[in-house]
């Protein structure tokens, strides 16, 4: 009996080694330059900006632009195991509903881990090699309040950083000591650009780097405000978290032994204000890219559309019980909806000249499809009390305001509700609730009965405005009533065919 050919760790001296169907990096990895900084290495930025990256590091006639990864959390230790024991190098694999396809990754060429080397990571941004740091640090390493949009300046680790400012545990703290090193030394600034699923996310970044900064250095703030550019972007692309069985997928399909790699879809986007103030990559080599001078227009189609869709795909779908999202798309009834959904939210829409909204749509409705990337309803369900107030209520207002309908969206918002005060799914299995927030909303939600109204009223989610609007209350009573009498699937079948 034939034993199985082991896989093979992945590692610079082991690339040549790898099977022919699994691409490698084919360019000199050792004259690739980390002219990008990027905070926050975690799976989505490896699906996206690093593959840009060494995609344009595959071409001939590129500059040999890279980057140099930087962990500034004390968990990001694994990361750092991850990619020192293989040169950080990773595997990218990439899944359609027909087929999958295994890459190298190899525009990463350092990693530091800053809790365990922090003059190290403030050295490697204030190097005048570092033209950008990117970062993708989720929404809590803005350290904003959900509810005001004020920046925390509170926070104990800004206090923290206030009080040492050479000696940083923040990402806004390493970017300012970074920048005040080239103040002193006359080097130009680096851009700071912010890759993470914020509206705005530059002016974000700008904002809270500004005011933190004023709190030590008035000279630097206003350095800043000067010289460094903050442009915005809105990235896409479906990344779910990378799974044990994934790991042992790759080994067994792909014969990869790789301790952290990355699963995605093959859709990819990315759209950037076209504002650095130190040089960048020729991103508009690829189609994929937009590089524009204003991007809140594609920012907002996504965010009524796709983060839109995913809320109701998630609510409705966890009340229903099923675990992952392309088997609720799997379900007729659901695509049905979440295409009548997005009609209902198209009026709310920006036109952007050269996109085929129809097109996009459609493209949604086939990557939430897509049976291979076992994206986790939880996921989708996670944080919704941030959410919300971004992705759905603003779309409820706009319409409203004009007099169109909403009432596929108010049903999202009866799902949400329902969904916190439940316990369970319809299934009787419980229902895992991930927010911030989770023992405030629970607790209002389970006071909810008939009347909408305790939780409507909370207004950091819902506006002063919305729960005056008696239309808007009635249509999410009404819907809280048909979850509670028919069911979710019922509750959609009842809407589907009084449209």
């Amino acid at each position: 009996m034939a034993t199985e050919k082991p896989a093979v760790k992945l590692n610079n001296e082991t690339l040549t080694k790898l099977p022919a169907e699994v691409a490698v990096p084919k360019y000199d990895r050792s004259a690739v330059q980390p002219n990008t900084v990027h905070i926050g290495v975690g799976g989505f930025h490896r699906a996206h900006q690093a593959v840009y990256l060494d995609d344009l590091l595959a071409m001939s006639d590129m500059p040999r632009w890279g980057e140099c990864g930087i962990g500034v959390l004390q968990s990001d230790d694994r990361m750092r195991d991850a990619m020192k024991s293989q040169d950080c190098l990773y595997t990218l694999v990439v899944r359609s509903a027909n087929e999958q396809s295994a890459r190298v990754i190899g525009s990463m060429v350092d990693y530091i881990y800053a809790p365990g080397n922090r003059e190290a990571a403030i050295e490697k941004m204030a190097a005048e090699e570092t033209k950008i740091v990117s970062l993708t640090i989720t929404e809590g390493g803005y350290f904003i309040d959900d509810a005001t949009g004020a920046f925390l300046k509170d926070h104990a680790d800004i206090q923290h950083d206030v009080q040492n400012p050479r000696e940083p545990i923040t990402s806004l703290g390493y970017i300012l000591e970074a920048l005040r090193r080239r103040i002193e030394r006359g080097i130009k600034p680096f851009t700071v650009m912010s890759c993470d699923n914020l509206q705005g996310n530059g002016h974000v970044i700008e904002r809270v780097l500004l005011e933190f900064a004023g709190m030590i250095d008035t000279k630097t703030q206003q350095w800043i405000a000067a010289n460094v550019a903050f442009p915005n972007s809105m990235v896409d692309r479906i990344t779910p978290t990378t799974k044990p069985q994934d790991i042992a997928a790759l080994r067994e399909r792909f014969g990869v032994d790789d301790a952290w790699p990355v699963v995605t879809e093959p859709f990819i986007q990315w759209v950037i204000e076209d504002r650095f103030c130190n040089g960048r990559p020729q991103w508009e080599r690829f189609d994929s890219v937009t590089m524009v001078d204003d991007v809140a227009p594609y920012e907002l189609m996504k965010m009524r559309l796709l983060n839109a869709s995913h809320m109701a795909i998630a609510y409705l779908g966890a009340l229903t019980g099923y675990p992952l999202v392309h088997e609720v798309m799997q379900d007729p009834l659901y695509t049905t909806f979440v295409e009548r959904f997005m009609e209902e939210c198209t009026p709310v829409v920006p036109k952007i000249p050269g996109v085929d909204l129809p097109l996009y749509k459609r493209t949604l409705v086939e990557r939430f499809s897509n049976p291979t990337i076992n994206d986790q309803v939880t996921r989708l369900c996670s944080e919704g009390s941030a959410k919300m107030p971004k992705w759905v209520i603003p779309s409820i207002a706009e319409l409203l305001q004009q007099g169109r309908k909403t009432t596929l969206l108010s049903l999202v918002v009866a799902a949400w509700i329902h969904y916190l005060r439940a316990g369970v799914d319809e299934l009787g299995k419980p229902l895992e609730i991930i927010d911030a927030r989770a023992a405030e909303l629970i607790a209002i939600a389970k006071t909810v009965k008939d009347d909408p109204m305790p939780m409507l009223s909370i207004s950091n989610i819902y506006g002063p405005e919305l729960p005056k609007n008696a239309a808007f209350v009635a249509e999410v009573r009404e819907a809280m009533a048909l979850i509670q009498q028919k069911g979710a699937k019922g509750a959609i079948q009842h809407y589907l065919a009084t449209e």
